[in-house]
């Protein structure tokens, strides 16, 4: 159900239920008290957003609390108005689902100090505002490492949505780590969503005989896949495990763990340890990991991969860094 400014409660508790649940918390005491989600576009992408949705799901299991989440949230005065909706139902703990709603939530913060905003890959913090980052670089390598291992045609592309993303520079350093043979075409679409775009994006490249595709977005993501899984060719999942698209066409995936961070950073709130400050996951601290590796992947190479991932983890140092 899309609803772009009505609440969408997981759970509906009656007043007594919920100060049984609580514990009878007050707001600003460290405890959870309820907690929302606010997100750009849908929970229902198959990738970003439904791993926030997971994560919220999570938090509801493990501390018996209303979750709420708002959809289409985009602009500033879109996040005052749920802000204010959430802070009238007596919710403590926000999600921003985005890197946009750093500057957002920064704008606003202060005027509620009983309630602590979490949003992702940013810079903006404060005493109630806390950024959680993926450190994506490495996860493009590893990434970049199976293109350019599975390539038959020496052409590789990665359809991303926008060309900050940590991930792209890794995959072209993956590449031509793996295959300096290979040569990686790149587009962006600068937006995580737009799948007619991305598509447009996979014709070309497909003319060009790129046969293993890296799309790095929300939404098209899935066409992508499911586009090139028509055609034959290859893929690396992206967000989420994406294996159950073709356990042939997806060779793996980079997978962040959105769900088991969201779950994390409630653990922390609820035990007055989240301080407003950048807290960064990677493969050390279980917030990446590769997907499922497909068959059409020589076990040889999967040992190989799993065994650099193991260095990574223990020496922070990738392949090319030796």
């Amino acid at each position: 159900m899309n609803n772009r400014y009505g609440f969408v409660p997981l759970v509906i508790l009656t007043g007594l239920c919920f100060l049984l649940v609580s514990g009878c918390s007050t707001l600003g005491g460290g405890e959870i008290n309820r907690v929302g989600m606010l997100v750009e576009n849908t929970i229902h992408d198959q990738a970003w957003g439904n791993k926030g949705y997971q994560g919220l799901l999570k938090i509801k299991e493990e501390y018996d609390v209303d979750v709420y989440f708002k959809e289409g949230i985009q602009t500033q005065q879109d996040v005052n108005r749920a802000v204010e909706e959430f802070s009238n139902q007596g919710i403590n703990l926000i999600f921003g689902h985005s890197s946009s709603y750093g500057k957002m939530f920064d704008e606003i913060n202060e005027a509620y100090p009983d309630i602590h905003f979490v949003y992702f890959n940013g810079g903006y913090t404060g005493d109630n505002l806390t950024s959680v980052n993926f450190n994506s670089h490495a996860m493009g390598f590893f990434s970049g490492m199976v293109a350019g291992k599975m390539t038959s045609t020496n052409n590789v592309g990665l359809i991303g949505a926008f060309e900050w993303q940590p991930e792209i520079e890794g995959f072209y350093e993956g590449v031509n780590y793996e295959n300096p043979d290979a040569y990686v075409h790149m587009n962006f679409v600068n937006s995580w969503d737009d799948s007619e775009s991305a598509l447009g994006m996979l014709d070309q490249m497909a003319d060009k005989d790129v046969d293993v595709f890296y799309p790095t977005g929300d939404q098209f993501s899935v066409q992508v896949i499911n586009e090139v899984r028509e055609r034959g060719l290859y893929a690396i999942g992206y967000v989420t495990d994406q294996s159950d698209l073709g356990e042939r066409t997806v060779l793996t995936s980079t997978v962040q763990h959105v769900d088991d961070v969201y779950l994390q950073t409630a653990k922390k709130f609820n035990e007055g340890d989240l301080t407003g400050d950048v807290e960064t996951y990677d493969y050390q601290e279980g917030g990446i990991t590769m997907g499922e590796f497909s068959s059409e992947v020589p076990e040889s190479f999967v040992e190989e991969i799993n065994e650099a991932i193991d260095r990574y983890k223990e020496t922070g140092l990738l392949p090319n860094e030796k």
